[in-house]
């Protein structure tokens, strides 16, 4: 006698590429506010070749989405993604920082295997 053959299929979860800290969110949403445009502004984060290490970290606010976008939320702040950056990122955390020693983004990615000295630049 044969036993009935169960089978799960196990969902994962689909990681967010980048995920923002409340006060990279404070900060983008403050610098949305002051770009003063009626269009909807999304901060765009991408990964393109170069830079000393292999891959730079770009960001900028845009408005021009593609469908294969992939987007997200965070504390009001559209954040959006392409495909292949997604890959790099995954998993990444975006984080403001306000000090002594200077302000800015900060982006870490737990993919990269190297990292230049002056954060933008990756591999």
């Amino acid at each position: 006698m044969s036993s009935p053959t169960t089978s799960l299929k196990l969902t994962q979860k689909p990681t967010d590429p980048i995920t923002l800290t409340d006060v990279a969110a404070a900060k983008a949403a403050e610098l949305i506010a002051a770009e003063g445009l009626d269009e909807v502004l999304a901060l765009r984060v991408s990964v393109k070749p170069g830079g000393c290490s292999g891959f730079n970290y770009d960001m900028f606010f845009d408005s021009d989405f593609a469908a294969d976008d992939i987007t997200r939320e965070f504390a009001g702040v559209k954040v959006v993604v392409d495909p292949a950056s997604a890959e790099l990122l995954n998993g990444s955390t975006l984080d403001f920082t306000d000090g002594l020693q200077g302000a800015g983004f900060h982006i870490t990615n737990p993919n990269a295997s190297r990292t230049c000295g002056c954060g933008n630049s990756f591999s």
